[in-house]
């Protein structure tokens, strides 16, 4: 594992989905999990996160097309909250989801908007 671009990762992933998150996510991570969060630290959000070419913001909006589209709920709820951190509107959620709806199908559109509303339902409550 490289340490910088572990380092780097944290501090993108903390930044995206909160700081809280993110040391929770470590905190609770046992002997069998803990190599799956440093996976991820580091090339996810290091490797990829960490590289200029694209800005977080176009990075929320690809990922929540591709997270809706593989029908991943929980990821998609987070990554909604990151994708709002990083400056995407939520009109512009609304648009991803509509064209998720055309070339992935209407069922992963109208699961996306459920998943979406409760995401902003718990950030408009904390």
């Amino acid at each position: 594992m490289s340490k910088e671009t572990f380092d780097r990762g944290f501090e993108i992933r903390k930044k995206v989905l909160g700081a809280e998150f993110v040391e929770a996510s470590f905190a609770a991570a046992d002997d069998f999990s803990k190599p799956m969060q440093e996976l991820v630290t580091e090339y996810c959000w290091g490797a990829v996160w960490g590289r200029e070419e694209l800005p977080h913001k176009t990075r929320s909006m690809l990922n929540l097309a591709m997270i809706a589209t593989l029908n991943r709920p929980h990821e998609l709820k987070m990554h909604i909250k990151g994708a709002l951190k990083n400056g995407v509107t939520k009109n512009e959620i609304r648009e991803i989801f509509m064209q998720v709806a055309i070339y992935a199908g209407v069922p992963a559109g109208v699961d996306s908007f459920r998943i979406a509303k409760a995401a902003f339902e718990e950030l408009d409550a904390a």
